[in-house]
């Protein structure tokens, strides 16, 4: 589904979630983000500097310590990110086509005890 998304919308999981995380912040370091969205720091650095061509976000060095870099969403970037919101509900809308609203309640609650049970593996058991 993920090939198939990103063809609709023109724009990868992946970044959309750096995206909408730095619609939600002011600013926040690149450490942090990377945490936050949970992609491994190389992915986070080239996702970012693509962005950062494209005139999405920018960065800037830690005026305190250089060691650490904020990111920020430019204008065009929110700008941007609002269309991809819109195009991702599109594109849900379509997944979901034919399912009654009672049938999306229960898969939505199966999604999410799913996802707390894959958080909640432990590796050693």
């Amino acid at each position: 589904m993920s090939p198939k998304f990103e063809r609709c919308t023109g724009i990868s999981q992946s970044r959309l979630d750096l995206l909408n995380k730095l619609f939600e912040k002011e600013e926040i370091s690149q450490t942090a983000l990377q945490k936050e969205v949970n992609i491994d720091h190389a992915a986070v650095t080239r996702h970012l500097k693509q962005l950062e061509e494209k005139g999405m976000v920018s960065r800037r060095k830690n005026p305190a310590d250089n060691r650490f870099t904020f990111v920020r969403l430019t204008d065009e970037g929110r700008e941007r990110i609002a269309s991809y919101q819109d195009e991702k509900q599109r594109f849900i809308s379509k997944v979901l086509a034919g399912f009654a609203e009672e049938e999306r309640s229960i898969l939505l609650e199966m999604l999410i005890r799913i996802q707390d049970n894959v958080k909640n593996i432990d590796p050693n058991d």
